[in-house]
């Protein structure tokens, strides 16, 4: 696997690669990650990485600073995976002054679940994500689907903006008891890791019950946030949205239900499409 720091020597490289699978990640990769470049491998003979912590979608009271960074580890993974090529720029190569155009999700897609609770997250999800597939140029770009309101904000991105690249969306990988795995897992204590399959459960209880026939979907979201309550989380929101564009369900629609709670000093996030 070879390493670039710089825009000009992965490109040089990709010069002459034929069919190029990119998945972008933040570092610190777990088995939900070595999946994705796995899956990568189905869908091109260039499998392309990266590791950025990107402080644009990072609010001012998030943790940039503290996210986990374990570049050495992350290598080696990579390497097993079958990646080929890691872009691993400083800030300054990738931001070589300070970044004065944006991608601005639209509102509909951009002000709901977490762009609620994270103000500017999806701009700066869609301007590093553009930057990344302009110097990388992919013909396929893979994304997880844990992370279910940024995968539907890339996807709508590169259909509107006419980007010659199909986004794959890759399942959730998880625990043995369920819960999804995430880099910010390693925050939860004994406890809480003990605690925090709770949140796939109510989930799978909410599909289960859709599934059974009921539509009072406001009765079923309120039921979780109050049994979350009860259980000592603090829920952000339980939702049960349009897969398509996150948007209120209806009937006539696939379906997904999402949630993001604290846990602790820990922020959890979830979904299953139904």
């Amino acid at each position: 696997m070879q390493v670039h720091r710089t825009i000009a020597s992965l490109r040089a490289e990709l010069k002459r690669a034929e069919r190029i699978a990119f998945a972008p990640t933040m570092g610190n990769l777990h088995a939900g990650h070595v999946s994705l470049m796995q899956q990568a491998r189905q869908h091109g003979d260039t499998v392309v990485s990266s590791i950025f912590v990107n402080r644009l979608q990072f609010g001012p009271s998030e943790d940039f600073d503290t996210y986990p960074r374990t570049f050495e580890a992350d290598c080696a993974q990579l390497k097993a995976a079958g990646v080929q090529h890691l872009f691993a720029p400083d800030e300054s190569e990738l931001y070589p002054s300070p970044q004065q155009y944006f991608v601005q999700p639209a509102d509909s897609q951009d002000s709901i679940l977490e762009g609620a609770f994270r103000p500017g997250h999806f701009r700066g999800v869609a301007t590093v994500v553009t930057k990344l597939l302009n110097i990388v140029q992919p013909q396929v770009a893979l994304f997880g689907k844990k992370d279910y309101q940024q995968l539907m904000v890339i996807r709508n991105m590169v259909r509107e903006l006419a980007m010659p690249i199909v986004v794959v969306g890759c399942d959730t990988v998880r625990a043995p008891d369920g819960l999804a795995l995430s880099s910010r897992n390693g925050y939860l204590s004994q406890d809480e890791r003990a605690e925090a399959p709770r949140l796939h459960r109510q989930l799978a209880a909410i599909v289960e019950a859709v599934r059974a026939g009921r539509h009072d979907y406001a009765a079923l979201e309120s039921a979780a946030m109050a049994h979350l309550c009860e259980s000592g989380w603090a829920p952000d929101y339980v939702a049960i949205r349009r897969q398509a564009d996150l948007q209120l369900a209806d009937a006539d629609s696939p379906l997904v239900v999402l949630a993001a709670a604290r846990l602790g000093a820990t922020r959890l996030i979830d979904n299953i499409e139904i």
